[in-house]
């Protein structure tokens, strides 16, 4: 959980975050609204989002932007072993229609930063 808490460096390993900003926090020192800048296939929103945590999991939901009506996130984590098995869905609502092959080409992208790219940073920095 402690990787997922530190948005402030969001933008060192996500390939879509090019800016992140937490407005507050919880009393217990994790985010709870954030301003962020998201660069995805060259298409730039600007997002407020709203987490909210629990034990072993964390979701997010974002404010109407000028690119989507609505986002929702949620990682949950399953300690197994020496392991954690990481589920992680989202929903996006865009504001206006894509073409399938461009939402599965940002499925593709989203799911490597929100999964492998976590991995490897949870792997470097917290073991």
């Amino acid at each position: 959980m402690d990787a997922l808490a530190d948005i402030d460096a969001l933008p060192s390993w996500s390939l879509l975050h090019r800016q992140v900003e937490v407005v507050d926090r919880y009393p217990d020192g994790r985010p709870h609204h954030v301003k962020a800048t998201l660069k995805l296939m060259g298409i730039t929103d600007r997002e407020t989002l709203e987490y909210r945590w629990g034990d072993n999991w964390m979701l997010w939901d974002a404010d109407r932007t000028s690119r989507q009506r609505g986002q929702h996130a949620e990682y949950k984590l399953t300690p197994e072993g020496d392991f954690t098995r990481v589920r992680f869905d989202i929903i996006i609502d865009p504001s206006a229609p894509l073409p399938e092959f461009l939402v599965k080409k940002a499925r593709k992208i989203v799911l490597e930063t929100a999964i492998d790219r976590l991995r490897s940073r949870v792997t470097r920095f917290y073991g």
